[in-house]
C-alpha cells in the first residue's frame, strides 16, 4: 500500500516544505484522497450497498457481525485479518479490528478493483501536486 510521509513529499518535489507545514499538508492530502476514492468507488453501487458499507465504516457491530458471518465466517484465519491485527496492535477480539477487517473485505467483495482505484486516484493527485508545486512552496522557496 502507499504511505503519505517524507518519501511521498520527496516524490512530489515538496521535500523543502517547511517542517511545520508537512504534517498538515499530508493530512490534507489524505483527506482529499479519501474523498476522491470514496466518490469513485461509490459510482455504480446500489443504495443498499452504500448503506451497508456506511454501516461498516460507522462500526455498527451488528451489521459487521452479520456481514462477516455471511461472507467471511472464518475471518480469524484470514491472512489479511492477521496483517491488520499486527499493524494495529489490537486484540483479535477487538470490535475495532473486526470493523477494519470487514471494511477491507467488503471492498474486496463489492469493489474488487478498489486497490487499482486507490492507485489511480493517488497517481492523479500526485500529478496535480507536482503541477502546483511552485504555488505550494511559494516563489521564494522555488528560487532557492
Amino acid at each position: 500500500m502507499f504511505q503519505l510521509d517524507d518519501k511521498f513529499l520527496q516524490d512530489v518535489g515538496l521535500n523543502d516544505l517547511p517542517e511545520e507545514q508537512k504534517k498538515p499538508f499530508l493530512q490534507h492530502i489524505y483527506d482529499e484522497l479519501e474523498l476522491r476514492v470514496g466518490t469513485k468507488l461509490s459510482d455504480g453501487m446500489s443504495d443498499d450497498q452504500l448503506e451497508e458499507f456506511e454501516s461498516i465504516i460507522d462500526r455498527k457491530d451488528e451489521v459487521i457481525v452479520a456481514w462477516l458471518a455471511q461472507y467471511a465466517p472464518n475471518y480469524h484465519n484470514d491472512e489479511a485479518f492477521s496483517r491488520i491485527q499486527q499493524a494495529t496492535g489490537l486484540d483479535v477480539n477487538d470490535p475495532g479490528l473486526r470493523a477494519e477487517y470487514a471494511a477491507t473485505k467488503w471492498l474486496e467483495v463489492n469493489r474488487p478493483d478498489y486497490r487499482e482505484v486507490v492507485a489511480q486516484v493517488l497517481d492523479d493527485l500526485k500529478k496535480e501536486i507536482i503541477g502546483g508545486r511552485e504555488a505550494i512552496l511559494g516563489s521564494d522557496q522555488t528560487a532557492a
